[in-house]
């Protein structure tokens, strides 16, 4: 590895330069390894603070790339970008859109590693809660300093060889906002860098916000890797599973990814910075980074609300955010469909901020007629990964309507020709779009506003197909918390689980904590002593009835619940009080022009044996996954429960 004293004047110098300050007698060995310290061969490295240009120089010493990209951001770079990836055969013009591309990972990279994602703290119960009665947490996994440090010296010494290492400047949320936080991602992927250009703000203005003075940004090392055996199963996509692994240390605000190249793994504004150091961020300063949406709601005489939502993925966060209402007179205007940060402004208001710049929405399921609002977005401009593709240029995945594919061939997301007979689906369940939010035809007007927008209500949500209503209310802030923190849904394909398991998912943050779950609980409980906090609500798209079939219609019928949770924050007298909470009163929730019967009365209906079960699995969860780490406050919530439960 080349000597430190030597790393902080490398991109100031050319090598010439450089090979002049080296004294003769120092080790042979150090020359060689020059060609592999260029300087910056695109971008302005004048706009680096001391504090970048060290922290480059580090990656670059450890990596060993042979060349060095300073992205700006620009269209002339992604342009060049896209030729370099379509050489390697990382993407696939898709010609039937305006500037739309197809990505096929290694059938190995295809979804979040969890079991690969680490947090790393000196002392264990800082990251997780320690419980006797736990075989194995499975509220994040913690990594000791020392270990931490040999898994990046198992991986990354000389990773980078023969690739680029592009330097990513970027900005979750709007760049300015005093919302905001600024990272640096150093990757060797291309269509990392195109991905996050899309997904963040990405360029020269966001290093212009860095005092010149300044280290305080997110530090962010990406490499796909490379196995140790130097084969690449996959050469358009190189990863290197079998080591894959990503580490978070929030006390220096590092992040560190190898292996994949895959979304969340490798996107690391994503969940790595939005969530689990941007939750550790907000901890110490006294707001929330959660995995919510946000949606901006207006009712007939005009008077508007915003929400902020929290369902673990695939649980209709998008569908959500984007809805269309089939209540007359409605409206539903977009801010964010994944990440809210949200912190209390001078006079108390719970103001939130969608750090993010675009969608990463999963493919399968998003058609006309669930998401339409998605389908007029994402035409253009997109990268897609791991949806199908047709002859005519186009993509394909399970959910869009036929029409239209009847005379098309369908080449499935591995590559092979695909027909409706197969066993297995064209698209993978994972498969994803990555599209500018911008573009979205009902983006709130306030999206960037850099101040953010304020949050009258908190929805907590999953798939819960028995027992849980469509909709109730806490009865207070310790109330909804306790909601928050009992959350359960059946499992996603956006993770490695397999099979629909009802899974515990508190604040749908599971797999993104940053720090001990119980302190996080206590954080979200001190939030009431910070200003007015707003009213929070449960909801449950998914219930079924004994047919299978699920009683409530979604999608667009979902203003019928916004409707009456609107009129709840205005406090409208429309509900009655319940074991678990407020419900609809009879006849608060409109029915009126609903398209398929709707049995009400089993829809809400609380039946006794199931919820006495689901207070003992509460309450084992609680003593085994949380423990001494549980508040008291919300311990005393489960008990009340409990007795209103045995009452019933």
């Amino acid at each position: 590895m080349l000597h430190r004293q030597y790393k902080n004047i490398i991109i100031h110098t050319s090598i010439v330069r450089f090979l002049q300050l080296l004294n003769t007698t120092k080790r042979w060995h150090l020359v060689s390894q020059l060609r592999r310290f260029l300087s910056v061969q695109y971008g302005d490295s004048a706009l680096l603070t001391p504090g970048v240009k060290s922290y480059v120089n580090e990656c670059a010493s450890l990596c060993q790339p042979d060349h060095i990209h300073l992205c700006d951001g620009s269209a002339q770079e992604s342009q060049m970008l896209r030729k370099v990836m379509l050489k390697q055969g990382t993407i696939i013009p898709l010609t039937k859109y305006e500037n739309c591309w197809l990505a096929r990972t290694n059938p190995e990279d295809v979804a979040r590693v969890e079991s690969k994602t680490f947090i790393c703290t000196d002392h264990e119960e800082e990251a997780v809660p320690i419980t006797p009665s736990a075989k194995k947490g499975v509220l994040g996994n913690w990594i000791a300093p020392r270990d931490m440090e040999q898994a990046i010296q198992e991986r990354f010494p000389g990773c980078m060889r023969g690739r680029t290492m592009y330097v990513i400047p970027f900005s979750m949320g709007p760049i300015g906002s005093p919302l905001s936080k600024i990272g640096i991602e150093i990757t060797d992927s291309e269509y990392v860098v195109e991905s996050m250009k899309i997904m963040t703000r990405v360029g020269n203005r966001v290093l212009e916000q860095l005092p010149g003075d300044s280290d305080q940004f997110v530090r962010c090392l990406h490499s796909v890797g490379k196995p140790k055996n130097g084969n690449t199963s996959v050469p358009s996509w190189p990863c290197d599973p079998e080591r894959t692994i990503i580490l978070h240390k929030p006390g220096s605000n590092d992040i560190v990814s190898y292996g994949s190249g895959y979304g969340g793994n490798s996107l690391l504004g994503k969940k790595c910075f939005a969530l689990r150091i941007g939750s550790t961020i907000a901890k110490r300063e006294g707001w929330l980074a959660e995995h919510m949406l946000i949606l901006g709601i207006t009712n007939p005489k005009g008077k508007k609300i915003y929400v902020a939502a929290a369902f673990p993925s695939a649980c209709g966060k998008t569908n959500l955010a984007m809805m269309t209402p089939t209540l007359p007179g409605y409206k539903v205007e977009c801010v964010g469909d994944d990440i809210a940060w949200m912190k209390f402004d001078s006079q108390g208001t719970l103001r939130a901020i969608n750090p993010e710049n675009g969608f990463f929405g999963v493919a399968p399921g998003t058609a006309m007629s669930t998401n339409p609002i998605a389908m007029k977005t994402i035409f253009k401009n997109t990268l897609f990964t791991n949806v199908a593709s047709t002859s005519d240029g186009g993509v394909y995945w399970e959910g869009m309507e036929e029409s239209g594919f009847n005379n098309v061939t369908i080449t499935d997301w591995l590559g092979k020709l695909w027909s409706k007979q197969a066993e297995k689906p064209a698209a993978h369940p994972n498969s994803r779009f990555c599209t500018p939010a911008a573009q979205c035809p009902i983006i709130d007007p306030a999206w960037e506003d850099p101040q953010g927008v304020p949050i009258s209500a908190i929805l907590f949500g999953g798939r819960r197909p028995k027992g849980v209503p469509l909709v109730y209310e806490a009865r207070n802030w310790s109330h909804g918390v306790f909601m928050g923190a009992a959350m359960r849904s059946e499992s996603t394909a956006a993770a490695e689980h397999k099979g629909k398991v009802i899974m515990h998912d508190p604040f749908a943050m599971r797999p993104f904590f940053g720090y001990n779950f119980g302190d996080y609980l206590h954080h979200w409980l001190s939030m009431e002593k910070r200003g007015n906090v707003p009213k929070v609500f449960h909801v449950n798209w998914f219930r079924k009835g004994a047919d299978g079939k699920f009683l409530w219609p979604g999608f667009g019928d979902n203003s019928r619940v916004l409707d009456w949770i609107f009129r709840r924050v205005s406090e409208e007298d429309c509900f009655v009080d319940t074991a678990i909470g407020y419900l609809p009163s009879e006849g608060a929730l409109n029915t009126e022009g609903l398209k398929q019967s709707v049995d009400l009365k089993e829809m809400f209906s609380l039946p006794r044996a199931f919820w006495q079960q689901e207070v003992i699995d509460i309450e084992n969860y609680f003593k085994t996954q949380v423990g001494k780490y549980l508040p008291k406050e919300i311990s005393n919530q489960l008990d009340e429960l409990k007795n209103r439960v045995a009452n019933m």
